[in-house]
């Protein structure tokens, strides 16, 4: 029948579009709407008369007599907390007294008798088919109603000639069994809206009332619902069934209690978004995989949210530091402070690439869209530099943005202490500065700047070597969507791109010394500023060889000596003196000649007759 569900809804529907008033008013339209469905309307002009109860075979047989008793017992609550809104606006300095007050827990008293009545006919479980489940939430619904009687009775209205903290009991009491049922019926079911529930009005209503009632701050919620819980065997039974472990006392050593509810409902729901990242594929972009971070993000921010309320609240309570409750918020607020700065760092890590930035591969040449007007291709063109270094200056940014994150997890109260901690984040540090240095060095390398290149890709391999020997985090750094944690492949990784990288730069830098001393010899004109390879013919005067000039570098275009090459094509028409003629063959040259000029000669076609 999921009657928590039915009124949390109603309540939630409501006040999304309005406060108290519009709640009543839709409730008012409701109810008309289910009484003419089931006859029980008064017709237009007629006089009114009492209607016959609601009975569970009514219940058992159509679901609308039970939202008709839920609907009106909503209405009186709604009217109640509609009156107490408007007095907090127009008197806030004030108390509520006289017949408002009354009036207020009238409504309530109203509501709490329609509460009741559900709960004797869905006790029919023969008659009504209501199953355990709907008794309890029916049980619980009735209680909260009745602790919110008697805490308007006695916060600031009425209070009868005992004002010892005991008044307070009542209260207390049907509260306290609110929140055991709600909490067996979470540990049941897992539904979130069970813990909805308690972090909205049962919670903070218990609290407010163990203070007036002068419990100790260091006795939780948990602890007071327990010990005031009713001592009726029925619902024990009942509860005790749901839950076995619902009215045993905590263990103090446990370190997975959560002391606020909320804490756990925001890390109920980081859990779910954690999951559904995790189901992103690789296929997608990257700004689409970084988008899919910003529910996980949400939630993450909503659990740090929750857990510095708690804290503030107990210290305003002046609750003191070695308090199990206060320790255990400490430990929590780390802990979610923490996951939340290494899911914003793994948010930046895709932005950046797979690979971390360690490789910097040219964007895909985009051609476009329109043909050229003659008809051929578009050449692909290169990337600009100033495109390249856009995109390294976007890498750069998002580097120091992932080491302010890790900055700041040192500041949080109780990282230095532990030394093993501080020693991982250190390392993760050194890991993502080793590849900013690295990403700078590559815009320096653009810039025909080795020296500098040659710098930073130095100081990036100290840095590197100080993350492969720092300790690693327990988690699983190799998760499909990553956060803060390094793995020791990829620190190995990173080290043996820079060793390569070092030597390469190295090699430049020294090839570019070599260039600028060979010019700055040539232009001193000093004997010895040709290269070695081009004086193998002189024997050095110093009997040593200078090994800093052995070629020219970089290599110049210039004229290289050969032996020439003559060709004689006047010697077959011209006598030389000394030789000899042939007689007998001027003859036969003659009438060869002569054949020659009878035959006709072809037409001549195009330029200088070569053709087309």
């Amino acid at each position: 029948m999921d009657i928590t569900q039915f009124v949390a809804g109603s309540r939630e529907a409501a006040f999304l579009l309005g406060d108290h008033a519009a709640y009543r008013a839709q409730l008012a339209r409701r109810l008309r709407t289910v009484r003419k469905k089931l006859g029980r309307a008064t017709a237009k002009n007629a006089k009114y008369s009492n209607k016959t109860p609601v009975t569970a075979e009514e219940v058992g047989q159509n679901s609308e007599f039970l939202h008709l008793l839920l609907l009106t017992s909503e209405r009186a609550w709604a009217h109640a907390m509609l009156m107490k809104a408007a007095h907090a606006e127009d008197n806030a300095d004030q108390n509520i007294t006289g017949s408002t007050r009354q009036h207020i827990i009238s409504r309530l008293h109203k509501a709490i008798r329609y509460a009741e009545h559900v709960v004797s006919l869905l006790s029919e479980q023969t008659t009504s088919g209501a199953s355990d489940t709907d008794v309890l939430e029916a049980k619980a619904y009735a209680y909260s109603l009745a602790g919110a009687e008697h805490f308007e009775k006695q916060a600031e209205g009425e209070r009868g000639s005992d004002a010892s903290p005991a008044r307070w009991e009542p209260c207390l009491t049907n509260y306290s069994a609110a929140r055991v049922i709600y909490s067996s019926l979470l540990k049941a079911t897992k539904k979130d809206l069970f813990k909805e529930v308690l972090a909205g009005t049962i919670d903070p209503s218990i609290r407010f009332a163990a203070y007036q009632h002068r419990i100790p701050r260091t006795v939780g919620v948990a602890a007071v619902s327990k010990k005031f819980f009713p001592k009726d065997a029925a619902l024990v039974e009942a509860v005790e069934k749901l839950d076995a472990a619902a009215l045993k006392e905590d263990d103090p050593t446990a370190l997975t209690n959560i002391v606020d509810a909320a804490i756990g409902q925001a890390l109920v729901s980081l859990d779910a978004a954690s999951a559904k990242l995790a189901e992103t594929t690789d296929d997608s972009a990257a700004r689409d995989r970084a988008a899919a971070y910003d529910g996980v993000l949400i939630a993450s921010q909503d659990a740090v949210d929750a857990t510095r309320r708690a804290i503030d609240e107990l210290e305003k309570e002046g609750v003191d530091e070695g308090d199990p409750r206060m320790q255990d918020l400490r430990v929590t607020s780390l802990a979610v402070n923490y996951d939340l700065v290494a899911w914003r760092v793994g948010r930046n890590r895709v932005l950046i690439g797979s690979d971390d930035g360690l490789s910097f591969p040219p964007n895909p040449p985009q051609k476009p869209r329109r043909p050229r007007t003659d008809g051929k291709q578009w050449t692909e063109r290169e990337e600009p530099t100033g495109r390249k270094l856009a995109r390294l200056r976007e890498r750069v940014a998002l580097y120091d943005a992932i080491l302010q994150s890790i900055d700041s997890v040192k500041e949080l109260r109780g990282a230095v202490r532990d030394a093993g901690f501080v020693a991982e984040l250190d390392g993760q540090r050194a890991y993502f500065q080793a590849l900013k240095c690295l990403n700078l060095s590559h815009s320096h390398a653009f810039l025909s700047a080795p020296k500098q290149a040659l710098a930073l890709t130095n100081r990036a391999l100290s840095l590197s070597s100080q993350a492969l020997s720092a300790p690693r985090p327990a988690g699983d750094a190799s998760a499909k969507a990553p956060k803060l944690a390094v793995s020791k492949q990829q620190a190995n990784i990173l080290k043996e791109t820079l060793d390569n990288l070092n030597s390469h730069y190295r090699g430049v830098v020294s090839l570019a010394q070599l260039s600028s001393n060979s010019g700055t010899a040539a232009k001193a004109h000093l004997t010895n500023a040709a290269p070695v390879v081009e004086r193998l013919h002189e024997y050095p005067a110093s009997g040593t060889v200078d090994l800093n000039n052995l070629v020219t570098w970089p290599p110049k275009l210039k004229p290289v000596p050969v032996k020439p090459l003559f060709f004689d094509v006047a010697f077959n028409y011209i006598d030389y003196p000394g030789r000899t003629k042939h007689a007998d063959a001027a003859p036969e040259k003659m009438q060869v000649d002569e054949k020659r000029a009878e035959e006709p000669k072809p037409a001549k076609k195009g330029w200088f007759g070569f053709g087309r």
